[in-house]
């Protein structure tokens, strides 16, 4: 009966890597096109010219912070100094337990201010507004602990402008992100939410919260998810939006119709509450025939602090299982439900049987294939051929991520950061990768236990 499972196990995890590996290729071949084409379009576009333009939608942005004090003063100042026609910046203090808005009132000259409020979502109680003497874009709410949807609502409720865009309080967005994430919106009326690419700030030179410099961190962990990142965005999420079959907006920078954003209830009290945000707008767009549409950009850089240590990785890869659990669970009414077209049909069973489950069966299969040898009923040859092809398949997907990175945005200008991360990006197949799988598993079974804390990562000022 083992053996019988065993065998049948086999053939299952075959036609599981092919199936996945299909996938993967499809979204690598879409990601190259798609990429050519937004590189020969910025070669003719002006946009540069829209920084000093009136005519540019007014954007509020949106900073949640709880216990941030090692990064808020940089990060805010990084967002007053984007170049933008018109934008206002609003700070959310969700309760912090530190110095953060010590840290804001003695950098931005704070002051209490009286500010009516339009509870359009409901809310953890507003304590106190803040207005600064030397920022007139600039407001601080103080709230009580509400988490981090709790708090983006709270900004959703004051901010003035149509366009919001939420930013994490570890991250820094580059001068222009805010010209290039608007195009879109401007390009397409019925373009309702876009993302721009995130990438690993640690290692890099910050001087008042802009990259002069970049570079790749000492610490080896960085560097795995630097190529991380470079595959997930440059790939899969440029991959998804050829097809417009985009799931996820990074938490770290996205940006929103805030009409949309209020008809449909604003962030869920969720740890996924970006992905359960742009699932949300899928099913009001489908459900309404309003044909809108969710975009990402590679080119509207977000820098962010990526976790040093083990301890700080671990809790971050959990919180992400997690998250896109709850937020699979949410919508599973949607699944093979014609009305919902592409994403009921096809994305949201990728999600589950790929994204989903697919770490519970990558890591039997790294048991389960030894295992079969050992009893028997795998030939040595067969594990050899079936584990060099899959780590092969997944230093090409790596490769070819870096390979797009030189051939788009250059953003690594020596030699020899290319020629390090190209190892890495080898190197994370031996050992990183199914570290990863492992926490991600750690985060399936104890999902009861995770799915109402948020965990806590490390930051060092940059």
């Amino acid at each position: 009966m083992i053996t019988k499972f065993v065998i049948g196990f086999n053939f299952f995890i075959i036609f599981y890597v092919f199936a996945i590996n299909f996938v993967y290729f499809i979204q690598l071949i879409l990601a190259i096109f798609n990429l050519h084409e937004y590189i020969e379009k910025l070669k003719y576009s002006d946009y540069k010219n829209y920084i000093v333009s009136d005519n540019m939608i007014p954007i509020s942005i949106l900073v949640a912070s709880y216990n941030e004090e090692n990064t808020i003063a940089s990060n805010v100042s990084s967002i007053l100094a984007l170049q933008y026609p018109m934008f206002e910046v609003v700070v959310i203090n969700d309760g912090s337990k530190d110095r953060s808005l010590e840290e804001l009132i003695k950098n931005f000259d704070l002051v209490k201010i009286n500010k009516p409020i339009h509870k359009r979502i409901e809310t953890e109680r507003v304590k106190a507004i803040y207005g600064s003497k030397t920022y007139t874009n600039l407001i601080v709410i103080d709230k009580e602990n509400g988490g981090k949807a709790d708090a983006l609502n709270a900004g959703v409720n004051i901010a003035n402008y149509p366009i919001v865009a939420s930013i994490d309080a570890d991250s820094i967005l580059e001068s222009d992100a805010l010209v290039r994430v608007i195009m879109p919106f401007i390009e397409d009326r019925n373009t309702a939410a876009v993302g721009g690419i995130v990438r690993i700030a640690n290692g890099s030179k910050i001087v008042d919260g802009r990259v002069i410099d970049v570079n790749i961190p000492k610490n080896k962990l960085a560097r795995f998810q630097i190529v991380e990142y470079l595959r997930a965005f440059l790939i899969g999420r440029v991959g998804w939006d050829a097809i417009n079959s985009l799931l996820i907006i990074s938490g770290a920078f996205g940006v929103f119709r805030k009409d949309i954003l209020i008809k449909t209830g604003g962030y869920a009290h969720t740890i996924g509450e970006d992905m359960e945000l742009v699932l949300k707008i899928h099913r009001y767009s489908l459900d309404n025939k309003l044909n809108l549409r969710v975009k990402f950009i590679p080119d509207p850089v977000c820098w962010t602090q990526a976790p040093e240590n083990l301890k700080s990785l671990r809790t971050q890869r959990r919180r992400w299982q997690v998250g896109l659990m709850q937020s699979l669970f949410s919508y599973k009414d949607m699944l093979f439900k014609p009305r919902y077209k592409h994403i009921g049909i096809f994305m949201l069973p990728y999600y589950w049987i790929f994204e989903m489950i697919g770490p519970l069966i990558e890591l039997l299969g790294y048991i389960l294939i030894p295992v079969s040898y050992f009893i028997g009923v795998l030939n040595l040859k067969y594990m050899l051929l079936f584990f060099s092809v899959s780590i092969l398949y997944g230093i090409i997907l790596s490769l070819g991520a870096l390979l797009l990175e030189e051939y788009t945005f250059h953003k690594y200008p020596k030699p020899k950061h290319i020629i390090i991360l190209s190892i890495y990006a080898i190197l994370e197949n031996f050992g990183f990768r199914q570290l990863m799988t492992y926490y991600r598993v750690e985060g399936i079974i104890r999902y009861n236990k995770l799915k109402n804390k948020w965990g806590e990562i490390k930051r060092t000022q940059f």
